[in-house]
């Protein structure tokens, strides 16, 4: 078990994503100042999904979800008024045990890393027409016209492991459903989820030819502390 400076989200991070902020709030500009001083090891905070919200307060603490990944500072650009533009990118899952609201300004937690698990065994034909299938549904989700073209697509020696991460990242998908693909700990299993959860909104879009409002909102990564 490992203490981890603690930001929650409305958002989900997964590992190997990319995590913009801007940091505003008294609390949090403190966190970044420990982080970029070292003073916080290796630069590394927890980010945790709220399941309502944008905030943890006194009121919803406990809404958090209970996996998330850390985040690792990679730059930090300090505004006028003590505020700062920062970026990140997810490193690994824990699953949150203890919550610490005294020992520092910003929220505290006790955690337990959460390593994949071996899948079940597979035959290397079955694992890569699985590899195949996944990058043919992610092709396909872009070219139901969701997105101006794609992100850099995955090298081919990337493994399942990451892959599908990377894949679903570069998908507009509920909270719920990006929780879920977090909290999966079988390569394999997330990644068949991933190709059925991208040909479902590959579907649904090319029915309806546009993002549904309800849907809309998780277009983008929220930036806000």
């Amino acid at each position: 078990m490992d203490t981890l400076p603690l930001f929650p989200l409305g958002s989900v991070l997964f590992p190997g994503g990319h995590l913009p902020l801007h940091i505003f709030e008294p609390r949090y500009r403190e966190l970044v100042q420990d982080l970029l001083n070292e003073d916080v090891p290796d630069r590394r905070f927890g980010v945790i999904t709220i399941r309502q919200g944008w905030e943890v307060g006194e009121d919803n603490v406990d809404s958090m979800y209970d996996v998330g990944c850390t985040a690792v500072l990679d730059q930090a650009r300090q505004l006028p008024g003590g505020r700062y533009d920062v970026t990140a990118f997810g490193e690994r899952r824990f699953r949150l045990l203890q919550i610490d609201r005294e020992s520092a300004p910003y929220l505290l937690a006790r955690v337990q890393w959460l390593p994949d698990t071996d899948p079940e065994p597979d035959t290397p034909g079955r694992r890569e027409r699985l590899v195949a299938a996944a990058r043919d549904a992610h092709q396909r989700y872009h070219a139901s016209g969701m997105r101006n073209g794609s992100r850099e697509i995955p090298g081919e020696d990337t493994g399942t492991e990451d892959l599908s991460y990377l894949l679903a990242d570069d998908c507009v998908l509920t909270t719920e459903d990006r929780q879920d693909l977090l909290a999966e700990t079988d390569p394999l299993l997330r990644l068949r989820t991933v190709r059925k959860l991208l040909l479902r909104e590959a579907e649904f879009l090319r029915e309806l030819r546009a993002v549904p409002a309800p849907l809309a909102e998780f277009a983008q990564q929220p930036s806000l502390n």
